[in-house]
């Protein structure tokens, strides 16, 4: 079982996605983030006088999860945002990490911008806007040890904020009765769909490999099913225009883990057709939503 996180957030403004400041109890680290709106707050703030990287996210539909991110590091992020404001018009929130009383140079900064494009680049949940790949600066195994501990408490907290640019799936014991940990989940067809999935975090992910429809052709007659329809078509050609269902006539195959916010959302990308996920997708147990309600037959 994992242990659990104490993560202190504060609402600066006391509001709901103004700036926010986040810490993980015993860590180093120190993220603060807020709207492009308020930029000139953000950077009156001690914490942007510091060094560190960042994230700058932008909304934009046509965009991989609808997010485009460019990732950077400095020696002073007050300045550097102050630049990014003239120079890049996409963003609309900015993300600031950096480290209590300096406690990291310009070569762990250097180290943690490649690793965050790096996890960017395997997470695929956004559309990066980085130019060129940055080359991690060479530290010492400890140091590098570090900063590994570093980015393991980044990919906690930055989802508390609703960043997931570097979420990716993480390694699961193989046990399906622990709360942490999902078994895999299978959904086939006669078409030949042949998924899987695992609930991870508040996702279920359907993972990479999958087969599923080619082309999403359901129809519908009544007016509320015509419209679903239509934002499960649009959802299934989005991820081939992604690149993330590579389509080769009747069946596509997921180049990558999809995140779903429901399995009967991924289920009716997969069957291209409404889907009752919690009881067709299965498991060695069962029905999804015989291991959804387990432990509550006491």
């Amino acid at each position: 079982m994992n242990r659990g996180k104490h993560i202190e957030l504060f609402l600066v403004e006391g509001v709901p996605g103004g700036i926010t400041t986040a810490e993980i109890a015993g860590w180093t680290g120190h993220v603060l983030t807020g709207p492009r709106s308020e930029l000139a707050d953000l950077l009156a703030r001690p914490e942007a006088k510091r060094n560190g990287a960042y994230l700058l996210l932008g909304e934009e539909k046509d965009a991989i999860g609808g997010v485009r991110c460019y990732i950077g590091r400095t020696e002073n992020l007050e300045r550097r945002f102050a630049d990014h404001e003239r120079t890049k018009s996409f963003w609309d929130r900015a993300v600031l990490i950096s480290a209590k009383d300096h406690a990291f140079t310009e070569g762990h900064w250097g180290y943690l911008e490649a690793r965050l494009v790096e996890l960017a680049s395997q997470a695929q949940r956004v559309s990066l806007q980085n130019g060129n790949t940055p080359q991690g600066r060479k530290l010492s195994e400890a140091q590098a040890s570090d900063m590994e501990a570093f980015m393991e408490h980044l990919q906690i907290i930055l989802p508390v904020l609703g960043i997931n640019a570097i979420r990716t799936r993480p390694a699961v014991a193989s046990s399906p009765h622990t709360r942490d940990v999902s078994p895999v989940f299978t959904l086939t067809s006669k078409g030949g769909v042949d998924a899987r999935a695992q609930v991870i975090g508040d996702e279920f992910t359907m993972l990479e490999g999958s087969l599923v429809v080619g082309t999403w052709a359901g129809t519908g007659s009544a007016e509320s099913t015509r419209r679903a329809y239509a934002s499960y078509r649009a959802a299934h050609e989005k991820l081939i225009a992604e690149g993330a269902i590579e389509a080769t006539g009747a069946l596509g195959r997921l180049t990558r883990d999809v995140p779903f916010t429901s399995p009967s959302t991924a289920g009716s990308i997969a069957l291209g057709r409404s889907c009752n996920g919690r009881r067709e997708w299965l498991w060695s147990g069962g029905m999804y939503e015989t291991w959804e309600n387990r432990g509550l037959d006491k």
